[in-house]
């Protein structure tokens, strides 16, 4: 998307207008335009020129923003954020204080001229007091100078105007002309009357002097521009404190030196240091050293992440306590930082689907209102009114009505919404996404480092009668300390973690599928699955009783031997992450419904889901499955889908709102629509908490704009008149107006108090979806849609963990003909469902190729 900065427009009707004229350009395929950060986006083949033309032609400026992309030496990443910086600076608020204390200096004047001598009988140089004409004469010209304060109104407001396209200012303009205009028309008329000595009328004339009305018209409008400028201001301030966190130059070696060079200078693949108390400058990764970095600028975690060499460090996050070396892996608009202030300037950028309903509105708004003001003061002429009263009248339609308010009703919440997600770390990339998430039903959480840690961890220690764990673990850790297998990873994980010095062990041997085997002072150690063990030494009843619980919960069982004498059992698991069961509870107290998906085993699946406390699980599913179960879960509400792996970039892409967890891959980042930068399951409650939050208050918003110019439109015009005697001064309606944007601004900002990890108001919210018979009817869809297509089952020998189905399952789906495969170690099958004819041949050989044995293959 192209960004565009827009200068010229003050209301909802200009942004229409922006949008219209640009969308009318050939290639354009969408634009969107925001009133609050005057900024454009615009996608399609169009050329840039073009594009300016049109918005030129309508009457505004245009000027595209800096790209930030790759230089020669390095990038001007650095100058596209101090043009974003630039572009979202408060120009308006210092440019319309002063004119505002400049308006009221000359309007204290011209109100003591027309209503203190008038209507309380204040004193007045004796010339005046004695000369109307002259009194009328310095009232005009008190009242033109504050027209000529305020002559971007007119300027802007005729302007547009005389383009097809008139707007907030177009309103203002008139009315304060018109009382202006009328007004002089009075004064040299009682010119005349006085020239014959009529006093009595020259008295009747000066009462319908309407400059004042015109001078304060103008003054207040300052005042809630002022407002409005300084308060649109903050809605902003969460990017702009993003942005001040890039760093400006960062510390390098170049021929063995440290130098300081500007943060475009740094390079892709460069070396840079940085000492306690610094920020990184770029991403990274630890050559040397370790410390404590502060990553809060980026997730919100306050608690300091202890980093070691091969660890990824991030732009923008504090060094605490130790030198760094590192290597530059991200640099330019490449960083994380870069990519969270393009994704938070996107999504302002957007526009919520709620807000077509205000742009319609707001593109006939102001000629709608035009034409009302005429009408009334017609009618009132009609009706017998004198000019004066019926004019008043029709100033008073114009200037009380307020677009402002109905184009600022969205953007403002979505803004501040935007804020408050990213000091969270909370990313929505457009403004639908952050509509639609409060509206979901249905949460899919896939499991492997989404609800579970990602890899595997040691979770039970069973030793054999007469071995002591310390044992048991020494052993185990010395024998697996040679392997690649992901299990014995997680043994010598767990070992280093007890701080357990690893004896060396000799004559080790892999045996794939089956287990290990090495010698250590003299003795064989054995290691493996229950069917390697009970080969070599005899398991017990107690041990192997265990073994089946512990498999029952999802783990798997390790069994360790030393000679003839079994030593005991380790169980590894892919563990449940802290949060995920309260993150769990936390949606389903929201009312939604939540399920977990996997390409896990039923068992394990089943396991780990009734540790997280999921109402459903969805197990033996491959990614084309993952967004198969999506598409079904569709017929029963809106469905959101949360994961982190290339596999769940499908399902991804087919919810309704993806959810990406930031450790994830750049694939899943790329096919969501929300970012969870800290990667805590209990943030996608917080999201959804946040959205409904936002969406509320763009809800108050939008009906604070349409009441306050249902009802006060027919009072301006003086619909009220005959039934309560109700009238409004122009005044009065234009201090109304001032302040309806003002309201509407400063309740987006509420927002900003907004916590969203708070869930103590979430058990009051009844369960928004019940679906008794989903999981039934689910699995009966999904597994008649699998049993239409041609299966054959291998049986294999060697499978000992989930680890060997994931690669026995991958090779197989590798080829073309294998639509999925639904793998098991502990029947040592893999039912394949086929798309098309494959000999038993190829699909022995890819298993086989894969180090386990093929037993035989029916169907």
């Amino acid at each position: 998307m192209e960004q565009y900065i827009i200068t010229g427009m003050s209301c909802a009707a200009c942004q229409a207008r922006v949008e219209k004229a640009v969308s009318k350009v050939p290639g354009v395929t969408v634009c969107s335009v925001s009133l609050l950060t005057n900024s454009m986006g615009v996608e399609g083949s169009a050329a840039p020129q073009e594009i300016i033309r049109a918005v030129t032609a309508a009457g505004y400026g245009a000027e595209q923003k800096s790209t930030g992309k790759q230089t020669d030496r390095g990038t001007n990443a650095r100058t596209n954020l101090a043009a974003q910086e630039e572009a979202l600076k408060d120009r308006e608020t210092p440019v319309l204080r002063r004119q505002l204390l400049a308006s009221i200096g000359f309007l204290l004047i011209l109100m003591y001229f027309s209503m203190g001598h008038m209507m309380w009988g204040w004193p007045l140089p004796a010339f005046f007091a004695d000369n109307h004409v002259a009194m009328g004469l310095a009232q005009l010209l008190l009242a033109a100078s504050i027209m000529v304060i305020n002559q971007r109104f007119f300027v802007r407001g005729f302007g547009s105007l005389f383009h097809g396209s008139p707007n907030m200012d177009t309103l203002i303009s008139l009315g304060a002309a018109a009382a202006f205009g009328y007004s002089t028309v009075i004064l040299f008329a009682m010119t005349r009357t006085q020239a014959d000595g009529n006093s009595e009328a020259v008295m009747q004339y000066m009462m319908e002097f309407y400059f004042e009305s015109a001078a304060m018209i103008l003054t207040l409008i300052t005042v809630g521009k002022m407002l409005e400028a300084h308060s649109k201001g903050k809605t902003t301030n969460a990017l702009k404190s993003l942005m001040s966190l890039a760093p400006k130059t960062a510390c390098v070696i170049r021929n063995g030196e440290e130098i300081t060079v500007s943060i475009d200078e740094v390079q892709k693949g460069e070396t840079f240091v940085v000492r306690p108390g610094e920020n990184i400058p770029v991403d990274g990764v630890i050559l040397e050293g370790s410390s404590a970095v502060n990553e809060s600028a980026l997730t919100g975690e306050s608690i300091p992440v202890d980093k070691a060499p091969g660890d990824t460090v991030y732009s923008a996050t504090l060094n605490q306590s130790g030198f760094l070396k590192c290597e530059a892996a991200r640099v330019g608009e490449d960083t994380t930082l870069s990519q969270i202030i393009q994704m938070v300037s996107d999504a302002a950028a957007t526009k919520a689907p709620v807000a077509k309903l205000a742009d319609r509105i707001s593109g006939v708004f102001v000629p709608v209102v035009i034409g009302i003001a005429a009408v009334t003061t017609v009618i009132w002429l009609l009706a017998g009114q004198t000019v004066g009263f019926a004019l008043a009248r029709g100033i008073c339609v114009l200037v009380v009505s307020c677009p402002c308010a109905l184009g600022l009703a969205t953007p403002v919440a979505i803004m501040v919404g935007n804020g408050v997600g990213a000091k969270n770390g909370i990313l929505f990339k457009s403004a639908q996404a952050m509509q639609e998430a409060g509206n979901v039903q249905i949460v899919a959480l896939d499991k492997t480092g989404t609800i579970t840690n990602g890899e595997p961890r040691v979770t039970d220690l069973v030793p054999a009668e007469g071995v002591a764990g310390e044992e048991l673990l020494d052993l185990a850790n010395a024998l697996e300390r040679k392997s690649e297998h992901p299990l014995a990873k997680a043994v010598t994980r767990y070992a280093d973690e007890q701080n357990r010095k690893p004896a060396e062990v000799t004559d080790f041997e892999a045996l794939p599928g089956n287990g290990l085997t090495a010698r250590l002072d003299g003795k064989l150690l054995s290691g493996g699955n229950a069917a390697f063990l009970e080969n070599r030494v005899t398991i017990t009843d107690e041990i192997r009783e265990k073994a089946t619980r512990l498999a029952e919960e999802g783990k798997t069982p390790l069994f360790f031997a030393r000679d003839a004498q079994l030593l005991g059992m380790i169980a590894v698991a892919d563990t449940v992450k802290e949060d995920s069961s309260r993150a769990v509870k936390e949606l389903q107290n929201l009312g939604i419904h939540v399920v977990m998906l996997t390409g896990d085993n039923r068992r394990t699946a089943e396991a780990v889901g009734k540790i997280a406390g999921v109402d459903e699980v969805v197990a033996d599913v491959l990614p084309d499955g993952k967004e198969a179960v999506i598409r079904e879960l569709q017929q029963y509400g809106k469905v959101v889908m949360v994961g982190d792996g290339i596999n769940d970039a499908p399902a991804l892409t087919r919810a309704d709102i993806g959810i990406a967890i930031g450790a994830g891959t750049d694939v899943a980042i790329d096919a969501a629509d929300i970012v969870l930068m800290k990667s805590r399951l209990t943030d996608v409650s917080a999201a959804i908490r946040l959205s409904r939050h936002t969406y509320r208050n763009i809800i108050e918003n939008l009906f604070w704009a349409l009441i306050y110019n249902t009802l006060l439109i027919p009072t301006a015009a003086g619909a009220y008149v005959k039934l309560f005697g109700i009238t409004m001064n122009p005044m009065l309606g234009a201090a109304a107006m001032s302040l309806s944007s003002f309201c509407v601004v400063t309740n987006a900002l509420r927002l900003n108090l907004l916590k969203v990890h708070d869930n103590t108001k979430d058990k009051r919210q009844k369960k928004a979806l019940q679906l008794p018979e989903t999981k039934k009817q689910l699995l009966l869809n999904y597994e008649e849609k699998r049993g239409k297509a041609m299966t054959k089952t291998l049986k294999i020998e060697g499978m000992m963990c989930g680890h060997c189905e994931a690669t026995v399952k991958k090779a197989l789906e590798a080829l073309d003909q294998v639509t999925e495969a639904t793998v098991s170690h502990e029947t040592g099958t893999a039912v394949v469902t086929l798309n098309g004819e494959v000999d038993d041949a190829v699909l022995i050989q890819t298993v086989e190729d894969k180090d386990y044995k093929v037993l035989g293959v029916e169907g």
